[in-house]
């Protein structure tokens, strides 16, 4: 089965194509990622010249992969989302626990409920609760006297989806899933006991930096915000008066969260933004990491302040992976240690993929998450069961269809 990705960002758009026979044996055929700047703050700045962009990565990716793509699934930025924690219970006496049961916990819960100006990208079971006691699958066939349900409901801003849809529908591709960006890249980097035990995969890209909380093989948060290492670009350049594109490579070569006595006896010349030729400062390393810690500090707290507003902090998870491009910055693994009291890995996508070198790396994690995702891993089974129903309604439905059309 050929499967598809595509990722509509604030400074890239990117494609992945792959062979998908299951989750363990995935082949990608091709995967291109492009600089753009045609989306600020999620907002499109020229729809016509995003059109252009996305049609020619699209027949690009189509090229490499010899394939012809009919429908894609998307990722969608979980900026200005609203996460949702909510719960139902119902008393039952010492009652055997059956489907029943658990859909009219369902049906009297905010489940179903819509809200207008914003798009469902999840809406799961996290936890169910029998007298008091948790577990984490569903309990048909335990005998309980009460019964309660954990939700969590991701919402995304709508506008911005409904954006990328109608430029997804020019281009003549169905959607097949809309994937919450931290989601997408938690699927390509964490592990099932990382999934299990609980993790926290925080996402640093060059506008956005997202967060996503597994906890019980659960998808259970996501969140993101604007702020990226494109910030701390942005901050070198200002700080010692060089170009952007100096800037950029001061970060990428020197830059660290750390910083060590060496790093004063460090000299580096740069550009002057005059604009003159020729025309070089005389800085040390330490000048450079002293500006990168306070972004880097920032970005995280903001993290951990959105994880404690949550209350999701009291569950003491102590696994974090960091991913994305900012994730390859020097001793930023040290930093994140101390400041979210865990154990501290960088994440890349999973060995099984067998990548190329070029796209087994931090940056790439986003992208290559959005093909990995299946969905009957967020369905509620017993539920799914009835859709399944309606969709097979036997022959009353195919008579009632009959009426309505002769």
């Amino acid at each position: 089965m050929i499967k598809a990705g595509l990722n509509i960002g604030n400074s890239k758009i990117s494609c992945v194509v792959c062979d998908y026979k299951n989750f363990k044996n995935i082949k990608i055929l091709s995967l291109i990622s492009i600089p753009s700047t045609q989306i600020k703050k999620n907002i499109i700045v020229n729809f016509s010249n995003l059109f252009e962009e996305t049609k020619n990565l699209i027949l690009d990716s189509e090229k490499n992969s010899q394939t012809k793509l009919h429908s894609i699934n998307i990722n969608i930025p979980a900026i200005e989302s609203i996460s949702e924690f909510y719960n139902s219970e119902i008393i039952i006496t010492n009652e055997k626990i059956s489907a029943l049961h658990l859909k009219k916990i369902i049906n009297q819960s905010n489940y179903f409920n819509k809200n207008e100006n914003y798009f469902e990208a999840a809406n799961n079971i996290i936890a169910y609760e029998l007298d008091n006691k948790l577990i984490y699958s569903d309990p048909i066939g335990n005998y309980a006297n009460k019964i309660r349900i954990f939700f969590y409901k991701l919402l995304l801003n709508k506008k911005f989806v409904n954006n990328i849809l109608t430029l997804v529908e020019n281009l003549k591709l169905n959607v097949d899933y809309y994937i919450p960006s931290p989601l997408s890249s938690a699927l390509s980097t964490l592990s099932e006991d990382e999934k299990n035990l609980g993790t926290i995969c925080i996402d640093l890209g060059h506008t956005t930096t997202s967060v996503c909380i597994f906890e019980n093989k659960n998808f259970i948060f996501g969140d993101a915000f604007s702020v990226g290492s494109n910030n701390i670009t942005n901050d070198i350049a200002r700080g010692v008066s060089t170009t952007l594109a100096s800037a950029e490579r001061l970060k990428t070569l020197y830059g660290s969260v750390i910083s060590s006595p060496s790093d004063e006896n460090e000299i580096i010349e740069i550009p002057i933004i005059s604009g003159e030729n020729n025309q070089f400062n005389q800085i040390n390393r330490s000048t450079i990491n002293a500006i990168i810690k306070p972004r880097i500090e920032e970005t995280l707290e903001i993290v951990w302040q959105k994880i404690k507003q949550n209350n999701l902090h009291n569950k003491k998870i102590k696994n974090v992976v960091l991913t994305g491009g900012g994730a390859q910055l020097e001793g930023i693994t040290e930093y994140a240690k101390a400041i979210f009291s865990s154990n501290v890995r960088i994440g890349k996508p999973l060995n099984y993929l067998n990548l190329d070198k070029k796209f087994s790396n931090s940056s790439m994690a986003d992208i290559i998450g959005s093909v990995l995702f299946d969905p009957d891993n967020y369905e509620i089974k017993y539920l799914k069961k009835d859709r399944k129903n309606k969709k097979n309604p036997g022959f009353s439905g195919f008579f009632a269809w009959l009426d309505q059309y002769i």
